[in-house]
């Protein structure tokens, strides 16, 4: 079988910091966090970071009935990475395009509405809350004719999405993939859950915006997000055929499942789709100058990846510079991977690193090397990969290369 290098020719996002790529970036670079108070009646404080979002730009009224925000959020990034890629579908034989989209809760939005609807329950909810909505949404605005996936894997579905979606592209099975993801989850309710399982982070009042401290002695634990970020994909051939602009190619992807705990990480499964993802790029650890981290700032979750970074690189391992950016844009679950994609995607293309924000004291069981505020140049950069590891133990890993 003929295999096809994958390009990364667009990107779109709907984030808390924005809606342009590159403004998100520069956010990141000076370490501004989008996490700020929400909810103030709910019992213990919440923070979270949230988009600005302007649903009127991509949605006549009538045709918001029944959209819950979450697919709001992917039509509008989706739109725009099409944008970016220059690539309008009208001209593309749409039964060779797909779409690739994760999701982990589908629309909380609904489904809290008929909870506290006091009876009154829109006939809409289920369609509006269903997790396979997003991508429904986004090939019905694009007339996508092909496949159209759901990845619903906890916080590593558009890691698992724009892997999946990677692989269609490498066989020819699609000419053109539409991949990321959305999520749309900051509804008490939600809120309420997570607070329950002690994974959100803690603060005192007024300093909401620093709670999230990826690696630090002193972490507590992540902080929600939402969002929504797509990556057009095609091949490299295809991209060149048509002048198209490659941000990158995505050389190799890895996955794996711990199959020991629901919900406790394992730096074993974590390693086999590190593993996995340099051999398919034909790259050694050495190779790799960048990891965007899932790097949730929980006293658990960090060690363990910080473990399987260390076994996997070995000697290599003090050359890896590494940050989490969770700690300024939120923890998205079924976006997480998709938007950090999409940031190591531009930190690659651009060889500048966002920094590991807010860690002033790294805990001793993280010691690496990670990415400080003033040292975010990174001129030989050729390589870079993004991690997402899921409650329920999966393992997904994208490693991207330079374009020629």
């Amino acid at each position: 079988m003929n295999r096809h290098e994958v390009a990364v020719t667009g990107l779109g996002v709907m984030a808390p910091h924005g809606d342009e790529p590159g403004a998100l970036f520069e956010a990141l670079l000076q370490a501004r966090s989008a996490i700020q108070p929400v909810f103030p009646e709910l019992p213990k404080p919440a923070a979270a970071a949230t988009v600005a979002f302007d649903e009127t730009r991509w949605f006549t009224k009538l045709q918001l009935a029944g959209v819950d925000r979450v697919s709001q959020l992917a039509v509008a990034a989706a739109d725009l990475a099409l944008r970016d890629a220059n690539l309008p579908l009208a001209d593309a034989d749409l039964e060779r395009v797909g779409v690739y989209a994760g999701c982990g809760m589908g629309g909380a939005a609904a489904l809290e509405a008929a909870y506290r609807g006091n009876g009154r329950v829109s006939p809409l909810t289920i369609p509006a809350f269903m997790p396979n909505a997003p991508a429904a949404h986004v090939a019905m605005r694009n007339g996508v004719l092909g496949p159209v996936l759901t990845y619903s894997v906890a916080c590593a579905s558009s890691s698992v999405a724009i892997a999946e979606a990677a692989k269609a592209i490498e066989r020819g099975e699609v000419d053109i993939a539409i991949a990321g993801g959305s999520e749309a989850l900051i509804v008490p309710g939600v809120v309420l859950a997570w607070q329950a399982m002690q994974t959100l982070a803690t603060f005192p009042p007024g300093e909401a915006a620093g709670a999230v401290r990826p690696f630090a002695s002193d972490r507590s634990g992540f902080a929600l997000g939402e969002g929504a970020a797509f990556l057009v994909l095609e091949s490299a051939e295809r991209a060149r055929n048509r002048g198209a602009r490659s941000y990158a190619t995505l050389a190799g992807w890895g996955l794996s499942s711990d199959a020991t705990h629901l919900t406790k990480p394992d730096a074993p499964g974590q390693a086999r789709a590190l593993r996995q993802a340099l051999r398919q790029a034909g790259l050694q650890p050495r190779d790799v100058g960048y990891c965007n981290a899932h790097g949730t700032a929980t006293r658990i979750g960090d060690v363990v990846e910080r473990n399987a970074l260390a076994e996997v690189c070995g000697d290599d391992f003090d050359g890896l510079r590494v940050s989490s950016t969770k700690a300024l844009h939120g923890h998205m679950l079924g976006a997480a991977g998709a938007i950090e994609a999409l940031i190591t995607v531009l930190a690659l293309h651009r060889r500048q690193l966002p920094p590991n924000a807010n860690c002033s004291e790294i805990d001793p069981a993280c010691q690496m090397n990670l990415v400080m505020q003033d040292d975010s140049a990174a001129p030989g950069l050729e390589a870079a990969m993004s991690n997402s590891f899921a409650f329920g133990g999966t393992n997904s890993v994208l490693l991207f290369r330079r374009a020629d």
